[in-house]
């Protein structure tokens, strides 16, 4: 009775309790006093907490979820909320590890208490708790956690629910990451999950790999056949991305990657509509090339294919930058500088291209084509992209990029320690225009630290920048105002340093001094008037020495009035620094006019006060200066001070900042409040008195006064022509300052001298030669990248380093914290006794019980596990020699081995895991020593022949009663025996391309190639490929065909069957591009021909003429053939089943064909793929894409190879023999 009535009573209570929406809309109902009522609502739930009812509970916990996301500390109810999560119903479980996931974190006390409870829920037979489970844990996983749970989590792997596969697969990351020692035992398990028959799974698991693989790639590099697999058969994009993202990172570490990627990869660059999946492809792409002139032992035989992918990848950038998407813009300028790193040349190329993002409205891509300019740059056209730059900074909206133009600028000059300059007196004139842009800048202490550093360091560029710098300084009144509002008074510092360490190239250091110690000086910064000051001093000893050299005592005495009469205004600054230097300077003139007095000269005095040179110091000299022995830079020089009793005690009558506020916001309360119509009394007011104020000027003009853009003239007496604003920007002219626009000039006369003469050269040669066939219409090609010559010598000054400095650049300490570094191991070796996961053990019992109860299970365990072991040794041996079989009958003369099988995996006895320190790597080396032709078999292995091996095999081992290691060698004697040596064959044929040359001329070269489309039985894509051979631009190109009853093509809406298609792109001289167009057949049997015509204008600086080639394409029956992966078992199905009634033979005669060639040939052309190939004989299938079966029976006979053929479709069948012939012919 009492139980019931304590039920009745919490269900009351639970009627009268404010749930979420209750609390959301309580707040929202109280916004001038939200703080106050949240306090009441947290108290509330404070009372609910306390309750016995779990739904009561629930509710106050999921009411705490929500507070948090508005910022309160929910921590004190991390108890509660573990309360609620063992609660039995799903509702309340999940609320309560939603409020887990938000508050837990790897500091919480409580977290201790919930590892049997998240054990309890993983083991529950419904698969909702177990998942509430794992997304709660995920989000709260500590090191202690993750070892006490790693077991449960790898048992739901193995779950028959895919719903808890996936998220045990997801959640296994976390636990690698906290706990490290569980990635090797569950590695295996992990790496099933790759062929797990649901997406879903696969999906999970290639994402933790490639997590994983991310921060260490050498140690996943033997998953790269499962992963070229997954590519080649997967559909979803986005593991797409992900697999390709991981062949990119495994590319450098092992070069042959590169050309099994190529194909595939290529492929999903032609097909692929995403673009975030083209830009993948690219990006890998670019990493296989870099592997081909970096890790390839045959670069030379790579050249060829790398040149080719490279072109197809920065023309494919060319369409992503030229689109109208912003994003696709910058994708396509981010994988340009990755391009530019390794390929500078292709990417120079489109120059134009880059200069034009500097123009665009988006700020994010003109940085990026910022950043590609700064790796574009040479020697040849390093003025010529400054030149551009330096415009755009002048036209530059807004400060930041403004000051991202000018560093740049700076950054590009000065990279690789002047590396591409060839002219100082152009770097310093274009220094000095980048000081009088206009608009605000924070780059003035670069501008002025680029102007020490050059001249300092270029010796030679010395007298030039002091006589620059000369000019500056006695200009800087006329410069003063602009200086200020840009921010580059600190280029003030460089000139006047530089014109006092080098005062012997000033021309005039008496006016020059004199204009560094003007009283205008004073509104510089103080530290740029002490270096005013500083250098005037130097200035004065150069100029006292001229005077003492020609025994001009006038002179002296001047140039000791001057200093004496412009110091004393700096002696009185209220900066220390210049007060200090302005009395050292002025004390010591008054000595040396004293010394003066006397009749001795003063020059050498100053002189040796300034004697010597003063060379750059390296950045890095003051943290390797070594410190000498028995010196502790910690240790107290004095012993520090001790604070005194009465400092403490001391107090002041002053108010305290919080007093002032407080005053102020009381004040704030006690003023009256303005209302509505006095606010616009005011406002009334204020209008009027803006109306008569003839100093107050309307920004709205008034309406009646405009008309047709003009004032109107004769109203109100006012008969003045319209005032119309002139933008014209002219810059202020300094005589004595040279322009960056002559050096450039100068620099385009040499070089184009320079070229004259250099064709001069050439052509008196080929006059030598007797070369008088060339074709005028060609143009004369630029000539390759030279090293240009600078127009003076330079002698740059190195850094000095301190004595006893080490030269080394690891200046950074490695980060020890890193999570990733834990998990670099090796995960193919076998697992030791060590590797073991942690389980869990029950309560020790006596001794005498233990060791009695081990004797007597001893045995019977032994007996057990021996049977065991053997059961699972023969399976997986058999399984293994069978698929070793199969790949050895398909490979035998690629890989030359005979037959010869390698021996099995060893069985671990401490864990029982196969052992796989070598298979690994030897697969790979043997899945990347395979041929175009052979890549096939291995996706699709035939059934058939494994069978009859392993019944072989099973039969053998019946008659045999020998031990494992006996049978398997007489294994490989038998099968060396039956099956002869296969004779050594030549190398694979290099087959890159299926591109077919439709048609040429003078001007224009087209091939094509044409591709079947997945999903699509009556259309097919054909890929035309367009390149300028001529010296003019090629655009406006439209390409057009006369349709058949049977193929058509497919034009865009709108145009008629008559109307020529345009190609979206136009060529530049030498330039080539693809374009894809689709036909539709209404039948596949017989080869069609279609007559067509491209049109295209060339176009020149003075004219534009239309030219037209004609053409005839061909389609064989091939084209609509697709390679299928056909596994043996199917294929003796398809030609039992008898749906294949067509039959025919064909005898090819080609002596000097090697088998291997003319097999690599037909399936490479036309599209055929292996089923199984066993000596001179070989299964060959291919598919229409109206599902019709070829399927081809190839054997070596002398001279040549026979052919016999079975297919549903006779025209087909007879077509592809015939092409067959052709293409071994």
């Amino acid at each position: 009775m009492a139980l019931a009535l304590k039920k009745v009573k919490g269900s009351l209570d639970r009627i009268f309790d404010k749930n979420l929406q209750d609390l959301v809309r309580g707040i929202r109902n109280h916004k001038e006093s939200e703080a106050h009522y949240i306090s009441t609502c947290l108290e509330e739930i404070k009372n609910e907490l306390r309750q016995d009812n779990a739904a009561i509970k629930a509710n106050a916990v999921n009411k705490l979820v929500y507070l948090q996301m508005l910022g309160y500390d929910i921590s004190w109810a991390a108890f509660n909320m573990i309360e609620v999560m063992s609660a039995p119903k799903f509702t309340f479980k999940r609320i309560g590890y939603s409020a887990a996931s938000q508050t837990f974190h790897e500091k919480t006390d409580v977290l201790m208490l919930t590892t049997n409870m998240i054990r309890k829920d993983l083991g529950s037979q419904t698969m909702y708790d177990a998942a509430v489970a794992l997304n709660g844990l995920s989000c709260f996983m500590t090191p202690d956690l993750a070892r006490d749970l790693v077991n449960d989590v790898l048992s739901l792997m193995s779950s028959t629910r895919p719903y808890l596969r996936k998220r045990a697969v997801l959640i296994s990351y976390k636990i690698f990451l906290a706990y490290p020692d569980a990635l090797r035992p569950a590695f295996p398990r992990l790496k099933e999950k790759l062929e797990d028959p649901d997406p879903g799974v696969q999906s999970a698991a290639v994402n933790v790999i490639c997590e994983l693989a991310r921060k260490n790639p050498k140690n996943y590099l033997s998953l790269a056949p499962v992963f070229f697999k997954l590519m080649t058969t997967s559909t979803n994009n986005w593991v797409l991305i992900k697999i390709i993202k991981l062949f990119g990172a495994l590319t450098p570490l092992e070069p042959r990657l590169g050309k099994k990627l190529i194909e595939p990869l290529t492929n999903l660059i032609h097909s692929t509509s995403a673009m975030s999946l083209l830009y993948e492809c690219i990006n890998t792409v670019i990493q296989v090339l870099i592997s081909f002139t970096t890790g390839m032992a045959d670069h030379s035989s790579s050249i060829q294919v790398s040149g080719l992918f490279l072109q197809l990848c920065v023309q494919k950038l060319r369409i992503l930058i030229e689109d109208t998407d912003q994003n696709l813009k910058y994708l396509g300028l981010l994988a340009m500088s990755r391009i530019l790193k390794s390929h500078p040349k292709a990417v120079q190329s489109h120059k134009d291209l880059i200069l034009q993002c500097l123009e665009d409205k988006d700020e994010s891509i003109r940085l990026r084509a910022l950043d590609l300019l700064f790796g574009m740059v040479s020697k040849k056209n390093l003025m010529e992209i400054v030149k551009k730059l330096m415009q755009h900074v002048n036209k530059a909206d807004g400060s930041q990029y403004r000051d991202e133009l000018l560093s740049k600028i700076i950054e590009i000059c000065s990279q690789q320690n002047y590396l591409y300059i060839t002219n100082f007196e152009w770097y310093i004139t274009v220094l000095v225009e980048l000081t009088r842009t206009e608009g605000a800048t924070s780059h003035g202490s670069l501008i002025s630290s680029q102007l020490l550093d050059v001249a300092i360091r270029v010796k030679t560029i010395r007298p030039f920048a002091a006589k620059q710098m000369a000019v500056f300084l006695e200009n800087s009144h006329a410069l003063a105002s602009q200086l200020q509002r840009s921010g580059m008074q600190e280029v003030l510092y460089a000139a006047a340093y530089v014109c006092g360490e080098f005062a012997q190239f000033v021309e005039d250091p008496t006016s020059l001094f004199q204009s560094m110690l003007h009283a205008r000086v004073t509104s510089l910064p103080p530290h740029v008037q002490a270096v005013f000051i500083q250098n005037a001093m130097k200035l004065f000893a150069r100029a006292v020495t001229e005077a003492e050299q020609s025994q001009d005592d006038e002179k002296t005495e001047e140039l000791l009035n001057i200093l004496t009469e412009k110091l004393p205004v700096f002696v009185q600054s209220g900066n220390l620094e210049v007060q200090e230097r302005a009395s050292c300077v002025l004390s010591m003139v008054k000595y040396a006019a004293k010394a003066r007095a006397k009749g001795s000269e003063i020059s050498a005095d100053f002189n040796h006060l300034f004697k010597g040179e003063l060379n750059p110091v390296a950045p890095k000299a003051q943290r390797k200066v070594p410190v000498p022995e028995g010196l502790d830079l910690d240790a107290w020089i004095n012993s520090p001070p001790e604070s005194s009793e009465d400092e403490s005690q001391t107090t002041f009558n002053y108010k305290t900042k919080e007093d002032d506020l407080g005053e102020f916001y009381s004040k704030r309360e006690k003023e009256k409040e303005i209302s509505n119509e006095e606010r616009m009394e005011m406002r009334e007011q204020r209008l009027k008195q803006q109306e008569s104020n003839p100093n107050y000027l309307s920004s709205k003009p008034k309406a009646t006064k405009i008309q047709s853009g003009y004032q109107v003239p004769g109203e109100n007496g006012d008969d003045l022509p319209p005032v119309e604003n002139i933008d014209i920007v002219v810059p202020l002219h300094i005589p004595g300052m040279t322009s960056s626009d002559k050096y450039l000039r100068q620099e385009q006369e040499r070089r184009r001298q320079r070229h004259s003469e250099r064709m001069k050269r050439k052509t008196e040669k080929e006059k030598k030669k007797g070369k008088k066939d060339r074709k005028k219409h060609r143009a004369v090609e630029e000539s390759p990248e030279e090293d240009v010559e600078p127009v003076h010598s330079v002698d740059i000054v190195e850094e000095e380093m301190p004595e006893g400095a080490t030269k080394t650049d690891s200046e950074e300490e490695e980060r020890n914290d890193d999570l990733y570094k834990a998990l670099d191991m090796d995960l193919e070796s076998p697992l030791t006794a060590a590797d073991n996961l942690p389980t869990r053990s029950h309560r020790v019992v006596t001794e005498t019980v233990t060791k009695t109860a081990l004797k007597e299970s001893a045995p019977a365990e032994k007996k057990k596990k021996k049977k065991k072991e053997k059961k699972e040794k023969k399976k997986k041996s058999h399984r293994r020699r069978d698929e070793l079989l199969l790949v050895d009958e398909l490979e035998e003369v690629a890989t030359g081995n005979g037959g010869e099988l390698p021996s099995a995996p060893k069985q671990d006895s401490a864990n029982g895991h196969a052992g796989a320190a070598k298979e690994p790597n030897d697969d790979l080396d043997f899945w990347l020593s395979n041929t175009a032709e052979s890549a096939a078999p291995l996706d699709g292995k035939g059934d058939a022949p494994a069978e009859e091996s392993s019944k072989r095999r099973h039969k053998k081992k019946k008659e045999k009663s020998s031990k494992h290691k006996k049978h398997r060698k007489s294994v490989q004697e038998v099968d060396t025996k039956a099956e002869p040596e296969a004779p050594s064959e030549s190398p694979p044929l290099q087959l890159s391309t299926r591109f077919v040359h439709l048609a040429d001329n003078d001007d224009l070269s087209v091939d094509y190639e044409t591709r079947a489309i997945p999903m699509q039985e009556r259309q097919i894509l054909v890929a035309f490929l367009f390149k300028n051979m001529a010296a003019q631009r090629l655009k406006d190109i439209e390409f057009n065909v006369l349709d058949t009853l049977n193929t058509r093509l497919i034009r865009p809406p709108g145009l008629s069957p008559h109307d020529a298609v345009k190609i979206p792109f136009s060529l530049l001289p030498g330039s080539l591009n693809e374009a894809h167009l689709v036909f539709s057949a209404v039948s596949l049997n017989m080869p069609q021909k279609l007559r067509g015509t491209v049109t295209y204008i060339l176009k020149d600086n003075e004219n534009a003429t239309q030219h037209k080639l004609d053409f005839k394409l061909f389609l064989p029956c091939s084209s609509y053939l697709v390679a299928t992966n056909c596994g043996g078992s199917r294929f003796a199905e398809l030609l039992s089943s008898g749906n294949l009634p067509e039959k025919s033979s064909i005898r090819v005669t080609a002596p000097d064909l090697e088998f291997s060639h003319a097999l690599q040939k037909i399936c490479f052309y036309l599209k055929f793929s292996v089923v199984e190939r066993v000596e001179g004989s070989a299964s060959l299938y291919a598919s229409s894409i109206q599902q019709h079966h070829v399927c081809l029976l190839l054997k070596s006979v002398p001279n040549g190879f026979s052919v016999d053929a079975k297919s549903n479709e006779p025209s087909l069948l007879s077509n592809i023999l015939e092409e067959l012939k052709d293409l071994c012919k």
